[in-house]
């Protein structure tokens, strides 16, 4: 058996051994390839890394990725040495119980209500990587506020007593016009991780797109998705595969895709905003107290030499940063005939060029503002393709997320045109502490929402919301290009 001071004695980036639930690793050629930086694993080189790996990893993820030579064997239990010991999750670390800091399901009446309770029991680093944007938070911040310049035209004196909110979304019959959307990382709010989301999309007949770096693995998912099916003998819910392109780009992507196609997940979901990661402060922020209390010191890199022919890393560069339009011709091979949808779209331009390559639809998205600074929110995009070019809504299908916390803030995006709203950080945010009945809370306060305001309205049904149900003058206020033509005398 391995020993803590064996382990303690491989500590630097030239031999760096960790241990995780009591087996030793030597993960020093993993160290310039982990997605998470080099110094994610430098902090507890020496040391055991199990309360900072298994919240954010897959079962069986070494077993997949660290060569078996590189696993070490069991460490000795009581050598007399010290080792970082896992920090408990039940009690968020001051002996309170999360469910004591938290108030009843019942009491919690809108999504926004489940952020601050979420906020009472994370740990910090969970809060920060949920809560995070980049650089000035301004595309963040714009996702919320677009929706106050959008109003509702309700119309009265109408049959009401009946409403259908059924929407088909990427090929899947879905009972609300809405989905969860990609988030990775789930177990940081609660062990169960993903698979809280998956039992409630089941449950509301909703879907339910994972991460590429769900924390659960998504055999476990599509396993857990069948067993809620078979226990209320229905086809309720449905899984979709959301594909970040590797850096190994065609190779690594095929294999994603073809574990996707094997456990059945129904749409892919390309995410095409990613070719670097953002700058999100706060998250390096964090990172960097964490690097500087465990004796890292920082170094400046020398400047990038300008020769673009030079083959180096890219900064930041998670993923591929070479995905390309003409990929798309590869992906859909690969995929066969099942719905594709490119997420990360921001323009007009853009999805006209999606509607030329043959993909089944967009998805308008600033990645909850945690990419570009200054990008549109979905709503502003949403205005542009139905300003410039409404024709699109016929050839394509488009969905949207960003920001959306309220009933009526999904019935805009329905009047603009969207066919559904995948919502993200918000069940993050709801599983937190709650688990599955969190999720479920959500979604029924969600469609409570969104039923009443129908019916406020006078509509019994999402598909007669249109442009006639809202007034976009203030949103269209913020849109150079259409005051820019109306100067020009071309509106």
């Amino acid at each position: 058996m391995v020993t803590t001071g064996d382990v303690r004695s491989h500590a630097s980036k030239e031999s760096c051994w960790v241990i995780i639930n009591g087996k030793a690793y030597d993960v020093t050629d993993f160290i310039d390839h982990h997605p998470g930086g080099a110094n994610t694993i430098l902090r507890h080189a020496g040391k055991d890394a199990t309360a900072e790996y298994e919240p954010v990893h897959p079962e069986g993820t070494l077993d997949k990725h660290l060569p078996k030579d590189k696993h070490l064997g069991p460490v000795e239990p009581n050598d007399g040495g010290e080792t970082d010991q896992p920090v408990s999750t039940s009690s968020n670390g001051d002996g309170k119980s999360t469910a004591s800091k938290q108030n009843p399901l019942s009491v919690l009446q809108n999504l926004d209500d489940f952020e601050k309770e979420a906020k009472k029991v994370l740990p910090e680093k969970a809060w920060i990587y949920y809560s995070s944007a980049t650089d000035t938070l301004s595309s963040h911040i714009n996702n919320r506020t677009a929706f106050s310049k959008v109003s509702l035209r309700p119309r009265v004196l109408r049959n009401v007593a009946r409403v259908s909110l059924q929407r088909d979304i990427m090929g899947f019959r879905s009972s609300l016009p809405i989905f969860i959307a990609p988030a990775a990382l789930a177990k940081l709010g609660h062990p169960d991780g993903e698979l809280c989301l998956t039992r409630a999309a089941a449950r509301y007949n909703i879907p339910h797109c994972p991460s590429t770096y769900s924390s659960i693995g998504h055999t476990n998912l599509a396993a857990c998705l069948q067993a809620e099916q078979k226990a209320a003998d229905n086809d309720r819910g449905s899984l979709f595969f959301q594909l970040y392109a590797p850096i190994n780009k065609r190779d690594g992507a095929l294999k994603l895709i073809a574990e996707a196609r094997r456990l059945k997940f129904s749409a892919l979901v390309v995410t095409v905003d990613s070719a670097v990661i953002g700058k999100r402060e706060e998250d390096e922020r964090y990172k960097a107290r964490l690097d500087h209390d465990s004796g890292i010191v920082f170094q400046a890199s020398s400047s990038p030499d300008p020769d673009p022919n030079l083959d180096r890393p890219v900064p930041r560069g998670a993923h591929s940063s070479t995905l390309e339009w003409d990929d798309l011709v590869w992906i859909r091979e690969a995929w066969g005939s099942g719905p594709i949808v490119l997420k990360g779209i921001a323009t007009v331009e853009d999805v006209v060029e999606a509607a030329k390559r043959g993909v089944n639809g967009v998805y308008l998205s600033n990645h909850g503002g945690r990419q570009l600074d200054y990008a549109p929110s979905s709503l502003h995009t949403l205005l542009e393709i139905r300003l410039f070019h409404p024709e699109l809504f016929d050839k394509i299908e488009i969905y949207v997320d960003g920001g959306f916390r309220r009933g009526t803030d999904v019935i805009k995006a329905l009047c603009l045109g969207a066919k559904a709203v995948g919502l993200g950080r918000p069940f993050m945010y709801s599983l937190t502490g709650y688990g599955t009945e969190g999720v479920c809370r959500a979604i029924e306060i969600l469609s409570d929402e969104i039923q009443t305001s129908m019916r406020l309205m006078g509509v019994t049904d999402v598909d007669q919301l249109d442009m006639s149900y809202v007034n976009t003058a203030l949103l269209e206020l913020e849109m150079p290009r259409l005051h820019n033509l109306r100067l020009q005398g071309k509106l």
